[in-house]
């Protein structure tokens, strides 16, 4: 399994990793909801998109954003769940950098466009979305070969067509397939619809995204690989995928099956609105918080969600922040009659 081969490292992503994602975040309002917050999301990645791969570079990115972490030799291929166990290498989650073109005798692997390019309106051809690699991930040329241009539905356990028509993309990667569709309808909007890619029925506020893709964006978290890959994607065309650096973006804006927060935002959903000031925001020296409604209860968090600062039954705060890094935190802010806000702080 690929969580299992990946040891579950993301659970201990270095905090300068962590500070990177923050600040990537820095001019947007993460306190919209819905097709606000969308709109947000899809003007940073899109404004942010500055440097553009091209078809034939994507080999070589891919050997660094798909690396694997316990074989700095070899590439994880997308579909793949198994390495060497049964004589069939094209089940394989691994394969040598080198052993890439399209030749499946010789178990090579090549581009996977995880939305197959057929599918865009118009056409995703060889530059744009057809070579953003967000979405191009190493394949199995085989296994490549068998999903096509085959729509995602719903399945179990492995990788493999599904009524003959269709493609379920394994247990292993389906989150992995439905932030990439996720990212691509903020980037590309109208040409790579998700309605357009997969199967079964899209949600109420929203009819281009389906409910397949915020129920696998659910059942399977990020792993090690699409954390390595955003920071790398971002270092190389300056642009993120969200719903990698936390998957509950796209509760906030679809509904759906509620999925992990990375960034403890979920309280959001229940805050209440009082009479609180907090000033300066941004803050470079000292920020201040005063409560017109009684005393307080005052969390401020980074995006990681590990506590910076808390003090319980107070009014007033007047707390120095010249220690803290230019970064994105939350202030969590509870009165002593039960209502809840949260506020995002930018510290210059």
């Amino acid at each position: 399994m690929k969580k299992l081969l990946f040891f579950n490292l993301f659970i201990f992503i270095s905090i300068s990793v962590f500070s990177q994602v923050q600040s990537y975040y820095n001019d947007v309002d993460l306190t919209k909801r819905g097709m606000d917050l969308k709109d947000e999301l899809a003007v940073k990645i899109t404004s942010t998109h500055t440097t553009h791969i091209s078809y034939s570079e994507l080999w070589d990115v891919l050997k660094q954003t798909d690396e694997a972490s316990s074989d700095t030799s070899k590439v994880f291929l997308i579909y793949g769940w198994e390495n060497g166990q049964d004589s069939d290498c094209h089940n394989d989650i691994m394969r040598d950098k080198s052993d890439n073109g399209g030749s499946a005798a010789n178990c090579e692997w090549n581009r996977e466009h995880v939305y197959p390019r057929s599918l865009g309106n118009p056409n995703l051809g060889s530059s744009g979305a057809g070579s953003d690699p967000h979405h191009v991930r190493p394949s199995d040329v085989s296994m490549n070969g068998r999903r096509g241009n085959k729509k995602f539905a719903e399945g179990s356990g492995h990788a493999g067509v599904v009524n003959s028509d269709f493609w379920y993309p394994g247990d292993e990667w389906k989150g992995d397939v439905a932030r990439i569709i996720m990212y691509l309808y903020l980037r590309y909007g109208s040409q790579t619809l998700p309605s357009n890619v997969g199967t079964g029925p899209s949600i109420d506020s929203d009819s281009n995204m389906l409910e397949l893709f915020l129920k696998w964006n659910a059942e399977d978290p990020p792993s090690e690989v699409e954390d390595q890959r955003n920071a790398i994607l971002e270092n190389l065309q300056g642009n993120r995928n969200p719903f990698i650096d936390n998957p509950y973006l796209a509760t906030l804006i679809w509904g759906g099956t509620e999925a992990q927060d990375r960034w403890n935002m979920s309280i959001a959903n229940e805050r209440v609105y009082f009479d609180v000031d907090v000033y300066p925001n941004p803050a470079d020296r000292t920020i201040n918080i005063i409560s017109h409604q009684g005393k307080l209860k005052i969390k401020i968090t980074d995006t990681t969600g590990k506590i910076i600062y808390q003090k319980n039954n107070t009014e007033s705060v007047s707390w120095h922040i010249e220690h803290l890094s230019g970064n994105v935190y939350f202030i969590y802010l509870q009165s002593d009659r039960g209502a809840r806000s949260v506020k995002k702080l930018i510290v210059q």
